[in-house]
């Protein structure tokens, strides 16, 4: 049985220790943090991952399935565009953050998860990888995986490249969704584009709602009185910059591999962050090859990155011919528009579900 240790107990990390479980590996999930919090704001997760951790066992029953996105005009709320989220196979979820987390620490219950515990390096002998932790001692493992995020410690094994800061940072807050729904429609994923700044509404339970503010500042001076309201009702938000890097050309070396945000940070812009380190958890327990495993991601990511980082601009236009085209586009989209982005992983978790897994679990890794 092959012994892995997961560096990270978020998102990406211990949908990989689920994944790796069915596929016999033991696995070690050290995080630094001396709990996983009950982090009460929103998370979306797309059909592209909710299709990988309900076939992974996941239980998401307590998520809300959300049929539509709008995307509004600052100043007069106008509606520009409508995505329709109900039109795959498997639901578009909202949901609390801490509640995605509490769900996957019970699925992966098979793994054993350390909290409190730094890791401070990593090596690679040839004979092992070895993590070396901040109370001095150390462990070796047949492959390390770093799920460590932003600031990843393991990424510094493969290169020296750090995120650089957008110029903006993101507010977030929870409303009752009762006195939200005085200024928004509560049932959907809604988007207020304007000139330096957007806002973000969506459900994530029967009684709340998600609010996010993205802006250099928090304010919101001119913009439709359905904002302003939201903004008002939320009160004091603390805003944290948000950061990307442009994927890493190598996400291993050795035994040791990067996924999610630790190889690939990504801007919130198209909702992909979590979405994106499932699916690297995924495809990783699938190919057991870490080199393998980077050639079948690399092209994918790039594209999701390279649309996130378009709104970085497109989002936030000044109104004036280029905010007009924009428009027009977003209120000619075809339907199919987001199929490449959001059918992509549920076609293969079915075609996964259909085969016999005995060929995925008998090939051999190449760690």
């Amino acid at each position: 049985m092959r012994r892995i240790a997961i560096v990270g107990a978020g998102i990406g990390g211990l949908t990989a220790a689920i994944a790796l479980t069915r596929r016999d590996a033991e696995c070690v999930v050290v995080e630094q943090r001396p709990a996983l919090g009950d982090e009460g704001t929103g998370i979306q997760i797309s059909p592209n991952a909710a299709a990988e951790l309900l076939d992974l066992g996941v239980r998401l029953d307590f998520a809300v399935p959300v049929a539509q996105r709008e995307l509004r005009r600052w100043q007069d709320d106008r509606v520009l565009g409508r995505t329709d989220l109900g039109r795959y196979d498997v639901p578009y979820l909202t949901m609390p953050r801490g509640a995605l987390i509490g769900a996957l620490r019970e699925a992966a219950g098979g793994s054993r998860i350390v909290l409190g515990r730094r890791c401070v390096a990593v090596r690679d002998d040839r004979t092992s990888a070895v993590l070396g932790f901040d109370d001095g001692t150390a462990g070796r493992f047949d492959a390390v995986i770093g799920a460590d995020g932003l600031r990843s410690v393991v990424r510094g094994l493969t290169c020296s490249a750090t995120p650089a800061h957008s110029g903006l940072a993101a507010g977030r807050a929870v409303l009752p969704r009762a006195a939200a729904g005085r200024f928004v429609d509560t049932d959907r994923v809604v988007v207020w584009l304007g000139p330096g700044r957007h806002c973000v509404t969506y459900p994530i339970s029967h009684d709340h709602v998600n609010l996010v503010v993205v802006a250099p500042s928090a304010r919101f001076d001119g913009w439709h009185p359905s904002v302003r309201g939201l903004i008002a009702l939320a009160g004091r938000m603390r805003p944290r910059p948000l950061y990307d890097m442009p994927p890493l050309p190598v996400w291993h070396h050795g035994r040791v591999v990067l996924l999610g945000d630790a190889a690939h940070p990504i801007l919130p812009f198209i909702a992909q962050g979590a979405a994106q380190a499932i699916e690297d958890a995924v495809t990783l327990a699938d190919r057991l090859d870490f080199a393998g495993f980077q050639a079948s991601r690399q092209e994918r990511v790039r594209q999701v990155f390279a649309m996130s980082r378009a709104g970085l601009r497109v989002h936030h236009l000044p109104d004036g011919p280029e905010q007009r085209i924009r428009d027009r586009a977003l209120a000619a989209a075809r339907p199919d528009a987001h199929d490449w982005l959001y059918g992509h992983r549920i076609a293969a978790a079915s075609r996964r579900r259909s085969d016999d897994t005995s060929s995925t679990r008998d090939a051999r890794p190449s760690f």
